[in-house]
C-alpha cells in the first residue's frame, strides 16, 4: 500500500491483549521477578538511577515487565482521530487515562468502539468505562451483530451489576454494519468480514493516509484448509499491521481445542507472509501462560518466521498491555 506524503502516522496502543478472561500478575509472580532481577544484579554497583534503568532495560521482558492481564481493547489513532477495537477490561484503563490533570474530570468527547463479537471478554469493560457515565460524551458502538444493545445492556442487569443501563449519562448508540461494505468513520475507511468463531465474530480493516491496520481476533484457522487460508490472505493483503488471534499452539488449534474458536501463532506467520504483511502482532493471548512461557512463544514464532519467510522482512511481536506501535 502506497503511503501518502504529509499524512499523519497511525499510532496503535494495546490497552488489553489477553483472551478469554482477565489474568492479572499475582504476588508470587512479582516476587519471582524481583528475585531474578536481584540475581542478575549480583556484584554490580549502580551510581545513579539512570544506570539502574539501563540495567533493567537489558533484562528479559518476562523479568523486567509483564504482558498484562486485561482483556481485548486496542486504540488506533491518526492525528486527533481515533477508534477503539473491542471493549474488554482494557477499555477501563483507557478511560482512566483520559482524566484531566486540572480537575480530575473528563472533557466531553466522542468514542467509536468496534466490537468483534459479543462474548463477555470483549464487552466486559463497558460497565467500568468512566466516560460512559459523563453527560455530554457520545459513545457509538459498531458491530455486525443485530443483538449488540441487548448483550451490552444485559451486563447491567441487577444480578450482574449494581448500575442499570438506563443510568448511563453519555449518549450511547448502537450501529449495525454490513460485512463487506465500506464505511467512512473518524477519517478511516472501515470494512468488516465474518470469521470462523462460535457465535460469529468479525474482523476489521482500518485504512487511512495510505496505511492499513487489520484487527482479526477470535478467528479459527486450521492447517490444510486452503479455501479459508486464501480468503484470509486476501483480507490481510498488504496490511501495514496485522493484529491476529494466536491464542493456541498449532497442536491445540488443530486437535486438542478444535472448534473452540481460536488460531495458532504458526499459521499467523504463514498467513502474514503470504499476504505481504509488514508487521504481525500475536493477540488474544492464552491467559494460563506465564510471562516466561509467553516469551518462549514469541521466540519460537520469530524463529519460525525466519525459516518460513525466507527473504521477507516480516516483524513479529506479541501484544502486551501498554505496547505502542507507530506506522
Amino acid at each position: 500500500m502506497k503511503r501518502l506524503a504529509g499524512q499523519p502516522k497511525m499510532r496503535v496502543r494495546f490497552w488489553g491483549a489477553c483472551g478469554s478472561l482477565p489474568a492479572p500478575t499475582g504476588a508470587g509472580a512479582v516476587r519471582r521477578k524481583v528475585c531474578l532481577a536481584l540475581e542478575a544484579a549480583r556484584g554490580r554497583k549502580f551510581r545513579n538511577r539512570s544506570e539502574i534503568e539501563r540495567f533493567v532495560d537489558g533484562l528479559p521482558f518476562a523479568v523486567r515487565a509483564t504482558y498484562g492481564g486485561n482483556t481485548p481493547c486496542v486504540q488506533i489513532a491518526r492525528g486527533a482521530d481515533f477508534i477503539l477495537c473491542d471493549a474488554g477490561t482494557g477499555l477501563s484503563e483507557f478511560g482512566r487515562s483520559l482524566r484531566s490533570m486540572r480537575k480530575g474530570e473528563m472533557m466531553p468527547r466522542a468514542f467509536d468502539i468496534f466490537l468483534s463479537h459479543l462474548h463477555w471478554d470483549h464487552i466486559q469493560g463497558l460497565p467500568f468505562f468512566a466516560p460512559i457515565y459523563i453527560p455530554g460524551n457520545v459513545v457509538r458502538l459498531y458491530g455486525c451483530h443485530p443483538g449488540m444493545q441487548e448483550a451490552v445492556s444485559d451486563q447491567h442487569a441487577s444480578s450482574h451489576f449494581p448500575v442499570p443501563f438506563s443510568a448511563l449519562s453519555a449518549d450511547v448508540s448502537f450501529r449495525t454494519l454490513s460485512p463487506g461494505a465500506e464505511y467512512e468513520i473518524d477519517g478511516f475507511k472501515v470494512r468488516a468480514v465474518e470469521q470462523n468463531h462460535p457465535g460469529r465474530s468479525f474482523g476489521y480493516s482500518f485504512e487511512a493516509g495510505g496505511r492499513r491496520v487489520v484487527y482479526s481476533t477470535d478467528c479459527e484457522h486450521h492447517s490444510g484448509q486452503e479455501e479459508d487460508a486464501a480468503a484470509s490472505v486476501a483480507f490481510f493483503s498488504g496490511a501495514d499491521l496485522l493484529i491476529l488471534d494466536a491464542q493456541y499452539s498449532l497442536a491445540e488449534a488443530d486437535m486438542q481445542k478444535r472448534d473452540w474458536g481460536h488460531s495458532s501463532n504458526l499459521l499467523g506467520v504463514e498467513f502474514a507472509v503470504r499476504a505481504g504483511v509488514k508487521r504481525l502482532v500475536l493477540f488474544h493471548r492464552e491467559p494460563a501462560l506465564s510471562d516466561e512461557q509467553l516469551d518462549e512463544v514469541l521466540e519460537k514464532t520469530r524463529r519460525y518466521a525466519r525459516i518460513y519467510a525466507g527473504d521477507s522482512d516480516l516483524a513479529v511481536e506479541l501484544a502486551y498491555d501498554g505496547l505502542e506501535l507507530e506506522l
